[in-house]
C-alpha cells in the first residue's frame, strides 16, 4: 500500500490504533463501504451494533480462512485476529494451544470473549493476534508474545486498512479487491460518517438498489439520512 506502513505485528498495531471512539467510527465506515460496494452476504468488513447484550462487533472475513473480530463491550474492547497460514496458529502444534504469551496477561473480563464459540473450532481457541483495552486504560495492550523471526502473526494483512484508517487506504484495498476504480471523494464522505446520499451510493455502486442499500447500511449503525 503506497505511502502507508503496515504494522508488522500486534506490538506495532497497538501503538498505532486510535482511541476507542475513533476506532469504532472507522469500523462502521468500513462496514458501510462494504455494503455500498456490493459486498452482500459474506462481507469482507461488517459491523453488528447488537452482536450480544451490550456488545457491538466489528468483523472482517476474507473468505479464505483469515478473520478478525473487535468487540466493544461495557468492560472495554477486545480484539482478536486469525491468520490461518501463520506459524503461530494453534493448528501448528500438537496440543492445539494458543501461541505462548498471546493471552497470558489478558484481563479476566475478556476471557469470555476469548472463549466465545464463534471464535473457536469446537474446543480449540483460534487466534494469532490478541489485543485489548479496558475502560480505564489509557492505551491498547497485548500479551508478552514473542513473534518468531521466520514467521508473523498475520497483523500486516489482517489489520492494515483499519490501522491506516484513511480513505486512501480503503480505496487502495478496494481497487484491488473489487478490481474497479473507486471514487475517492465518495469514500471520504463515508469515512467522515456523513449522512448517506443517493449521489454517494451511485458513485460507489451505480447499479445499487437505493432502498436495499440504505437498510443494510443502517444496520451497521451508520447514519443514512439527514
Amino acid at each position: 500500500m503506497s505511502g502507508i506502513q503496515r504494522p508488522r505485528d500486534v506490538h506495532e498495531l497497538i501503538r498505532v490504533l486510535p482511541d476507542v471512539p475513533v476506532l469504532r467510527d472507522r469500523c462502521r465506515a468500513l462496514a458501510a463501504l462494504e455494503v455500498l460496494m456490493g459486498g452482500g452476504y459474506g462481507r469482507y468488513y461488517d459491523y453488528d451494533p447488537a452482536w450480544g447484550p451490550g456488545v457491538e462487533a466489528a468483523l472482517m472475513n476474507n473468505g479464505s480462512g483469515d478473520e478478525y473480530a473487535i468487540l466493544f463491550t461495557p468492560d472495554g474492547v477486545f480484539g482478536r485476529g486469525f491468520d490461518h497460514e501463520s506459524w503461530m496458529s494453534p493448528y501448528t502444534n500438537e496440543d492445539m494451544a494458543l501461541w505462548p504469551g498471546l493471552v497470558d496477561t489478558l484481563p479476566e473480563v475478556f476471557r469470555p470473549q476469548l472463549e466465545e464459540p464463534a471464535f473457536c473450532d469446537e474446543h480449540i481457541q483460534v487466534a494469532t493476534v490478541v489485543f485489548w483495552r479496558e475502560t480505564a486504560d489509557t492505551a491498547w495492550r497485548a500479551g508478552p508474545v514473542e513473534i518468531p523471526t521466520d514467521a508473523d502473526d498475520g497483523t500486516s494483512h489482517l489489520f492494515h486498512v483499519l490501522a491506516a484508517g484513511t480513505p486512501d487506504a480503503y480505496a487502495d484495498f478496494a481497487e484491488h479487491y473489487y478490481e474497479r476504480e473507486i471514487d475517492l471523494d465518495a469514500v471520504r464522505h463515508v469515512f467522515a460518517l456523513r449522512p448517506l446520499t443517493e449521489a454517494v451510493v451511485k458513485a460507489l455502486n451505480p447499479g445499487a438498489d437505493l432502498a436495499g442499500v440504505a437498510k443494510a447500511v443502517a444496520g451497521t449503525g451508520y447514519p443514512v439520512a439527514a
